[in-house]
């Protein structure tokens, strides 16, 4: 891109924020955003957050809005609906899926759990709202310890549908949950050998490792964690470079919160350079989040009864990260 093209690019994202802003005022709306999405959109939004804090923020501070649009993923809007059904929902696309959700259909999850009575389901928030009401309890990768640590040692557990979070949380836990075999695109792509490679070059740079990642990457973590919890041991931390192995997009909350400090990106295995991004995290547009202000669509929908069997899991859930 030339001077310019993106000088014009520049006068456009302001015209384009000018207007959600305009909007969001008069239709009294409440942005959030995942730290997955574009920074431009991050910057504008009112809460920013992983999926744990914008559940929280839907159920607790959203009350007076009319509006709430919700820049992530599909199944983001769908759980926000189900905690505030009086509102009205909105996605800047509503094309925007999740490959891990799609890992889990609800049919064969369904079926998968009759197979296996007297166990207890355990789903990562990281699902359709129908696995959802197929759940106990929900959790994210934030809180799934504390919550498989709220029961019994001996208790028969699913967990669903993230293989790799489930197997780190039986590893750090001495577990022995039944895991279904569900990835994220993403987090599957990350490799030993591009972590070792970086190391090599930045050998005082602590590794930060998201749980959704395989079991040998995970082991050459200094920190695993949530995005949020990745992004405060950054910002505590003495060190200056952190190696990070996780969606691209929190990169720009680091750079933002710590602008002295540098975060190198983890390159998917299939590349030794470039970031790790989520096709998906990336549909969400300033445009399109103009768009569904000015229009107020693509509105998120959810059958009550389902809406109604879902709230309990996801309620379970925030009550167990008090």
């Amino acid at each position: 891109m030339n001077c310019m093209e993106n000088c014009s690019a520049t006068q456009d994202n302001e015209h384009l924020k000018n207007e959600i802003l305009r909007l969001k005022k008069e239709k009294n709306a409440v942005i959030l955003a995942h730290y997955y999405v574009d920074g431009a959109i991050q910057d504008i939004a009112d809460y920013v957050g992983d999926s744990l804090a914008l559940a929280q923020k839907a159920a607790a501070d959203c009350a007076s809005a009319d509006i709430i649009v919700m820049c992530g993923v599909n199944f983001m809007g769908e759980t926000v609906k189900v905690l505030c059904p009086d509102k009205k929902v909105l996605v800047p696309d509503n094309t925007a899926g999740c490959s891990l959700a799609d890992s889990c259909p609800p049919d064969d999850f369904a079926r998968f759990k009759v197979e296996h009575p007297g166990y207890t389901v355990i789903s990562y928030v990281n699902t359709s709202v129908e696995v959802k009401a197929l759940s106990d309890v929900l959790v994210t990768s934030g809180n799934a310890r504390k919550v498989v640590d709220s029961f019994p040692v001996d208790a028969k557990l699913i967990f669903g549908p993230d293989r790799n979070l489930g197997g780190y949380i039986n590893s750090v836990t001495g577990r022995d949950m039944l895991l279904w075999d569900g990835a994220c695109h993403v987090h599957e792509r990350f490799s030993v050998e591009n972590i070792a490679r970086l190391k090599a070059e930045h050998p005082d740079a602590p590794v930060l490792v998201h749980p959704e990642c395989k079991r040998p990457v995970a082991l050459m973590a200094d920190k695993v964690g949530s995005t949020a919890v990745l992004l405060k041991y950054a910002l505590e931390s003495d060190a200056t470079e952190f190696i990070v192995a996780t969606e691209s997009g929190i990169l720009h909350q680091m750079r933002k919160d710590a602008p002295h400090k540098t975060f190198i990106p983890v390159p998917p295995s299939d590349s030794s350079c470039g970031c790790n991004d989520c096709a998906y995290m990336k549909l969400n547009t300033l445009q399109k989040l103009r768009d569904c202000l000015l229009n107020e669509k693509p509105e998120v929908s959810v059958a009550a009864d389902l809406a109604e069997k879902a709230l309990v899991p996801i309620n379970r859930m925030l009550e167990l990260s008090k």
